[in-house]
Order: C-alpha cells, then sequence, then structure tokens
C-alpha cells in the first residue's frame, strides 16, 4: 500500500517539479540577459535582437517549421492523393471487405501512385527552381515563383471551371482575363472539390457491377424463401470472383493514372 501511495505521490507531483525546474532556468536566462534587454542568451548561444540579419534568419526558422507542420496537408490536398486514395476506398467498400486491403495497404499504395503521377511535376520543379536555388544562381522569391508555376498547370489541369468560378464569385473577385490572374489560395480550394466530384464518379462506376451482384443474391435468395440468410455473405465470394477475373486492380490503377492525362 505503500509503494503505491508512494507511486501515486510521484505522478502527481513531478510536473510540478519539472516546472520549478523550468521556471529557475529562465530565471537564470532572465538575469543574464537583464543588462541589456537587446541581447537573449539561449544556453551557449546569444542572439541580438537589435541586428536584423539575425531577426530575419530567426523569421525564416519559423516560416520554414510552419511550412513542415502543412506538409501533409499539401501532400493530400495539392496532388493526386486525394482522388487516388477515395477510389481505392471505394473499391473496398464496394467489395463489402472493410478490413482488406488494411488502411496501410491503401495509403502506402496511393502514396506510390501518387509519387507516379506527380513525378513530372516535381521533375520540372527540382529543374527549374530546386537546383538552380542550391547552386546559388536564383534566390528564394525567384525560386518560389519558378516552382509555383508546374504545380499551377498540374492544378488548372484537373480543376472543373465551374469551381473555379465558384470561388472567384465567392471571392468578389472581378473575372481573371487569364490563369495568371487567378490566386493561387482561390485555385487550391476549386481543385480539391473537383477532385471530390471526380473521385465520386468513379467511385460510382466501381460500385455499380457489384451492386448489381448483390440485387442477384438478394432476390434469388428471396424467391428461395431464404430471407434470413444474409445476402452479403453470398455475394461476397462471387464479387471477389468477378474482381480476380478481371484483374480488377490493373483496372483500377490505369483508369485512376489515366483519369490525370498519364
Amino acid at each position: 500500500m505503500n509503494s503505491a501511495f508512494g507511486n501515486s505521490l510521484r505522478r502527481r507531483w513531478w510536473p510540478l517539479a519539472l516546472l520549478a525546474l523550468l521556471l529557475l532556468l529562465t530565471t537564470g536566462c532572465a538575469d543574464q540577459s537583464a543588462s541589456d534587454p537587446a541581447i537573449l542568451d539561449i544556453g551557449q548561444t546569444t542572439i541580438n535582437l537589435d541586428d536584423p540579419q539575425t531577426v530575419s534568419s530567426g523569421l525564416q526558422i519559423m516560416i520554414l517549421l510552419t511550412v513542415l507542420s502543412l506538409a501533409p496537408a499539401l501532400l493530400v490536398l495539392v496532388t493526386a492523393f486525394t482522388r487516388i486514395v477515395i477510389v481505392l476506398s471505394f473499391v473496398r467498400s464496394a467489395l463489402a471487405t472493410p478490413s482488406i486491403p488494411p488502411n496501410q495497404v491503401l495509403i502506402g499504395l496511393s502514396l506510390f501512385l501518387t509519387f507516379y503521377v506527380m513525378a513530372p511535376t516535381w521533375n520540372q520543379i527540382n529543374q527549374t527552381a530546386l537546383q538552380p536555388y542550391l547552386e546559388g544562381e536564383i534566390d528564394q522569391q525567384t525560386a518560389y515563383e519558378r516552382g509555383l508555376v508546374p504545380v499551377r498547370e498540374f492544378l488548372f489541369r484537373q480543376t472543373r471551371e465551374r469551381d473555379l468560378g465558384l470561388f472567384i464569385h465567392l471571392a468578389d473577385m472581378p473575372r481573371p482575363a487569364n490563369r495568371d490572374e487567378v490566386p493561387t489560395h482561390v485555385l487550391i480550394p476549386a481543385f480539391v472539390i473537383s477532385e471530390l466530384k471526380t473521385a465520386f464518379q468513379m467511385g460510382v462506376i466501381v460500385f455499380i457491377p457489384f451492386l448489381v451482384i448483390d440485387m442477384v443474391v438478394s432476390s434469388a435468395l428471396m424467391s428461395m424463401g431464404m430471407m434470413m440468410l444474409p445476402p452479403s455473405l453470398i455475394s461476397l465470394p462471387f464479387k471477389l470472383l468477378l474482381f480476380v477475373m478481371v484483374d480488377g486492380w490493373h483496372l483500377i490503377v490505369r483508369s485512376l493514372v489515366i483519369s490525370f492525362g498519364g
């Protein structure tokens, strides 16, 4: 009992002890820099707050960390990943196998198909923006502008004019004369809802043959008076057999790649 009480006491008080230690360290740093409020000591590193170059470097690090935190969202919403993963999820739902293939397999396949589809765009970014920037031929702003061009081209190819017009109207913008006048923050949500519509259209097409099998099996069971037997239990082998006979994964992946113009 004493041991249990001691463990409980440690669990309750160790956060307070850690907080007190942090306060002591912060107080020590404040005392060291109290003589000059424009100098901040962090460990063995001294940051001069009056130096614009030092402050600019700190802001660049903050921006880099922000971009890294948004990287998963960019990977999902500004690439082919959205359409691919939704269509593959529709395939699994149509087969009535909620855990086969597992989520890890679907996500992994979606990622590699995304890399395959986006490879021409990323190669163009590497050649026109990344490599010149690493070699010191261009600055950050020029690299950003050059790298954004292939991405916008990909987004425009997959975005419907109706969806783009919706967000232009919601932004209360004048009608753009060309693509260069369309802001990127307007283009990205239009691309996302266009991808969702395309993915759902492909999902409906995938569902139709399996829905026919379910209806045929249900009608056969009702005609035989076997209403207590779940139709999905009988239709599952037939759906799997159909999917294997037509080489379903080959057809699905081929249709997905072709839908992006590949």
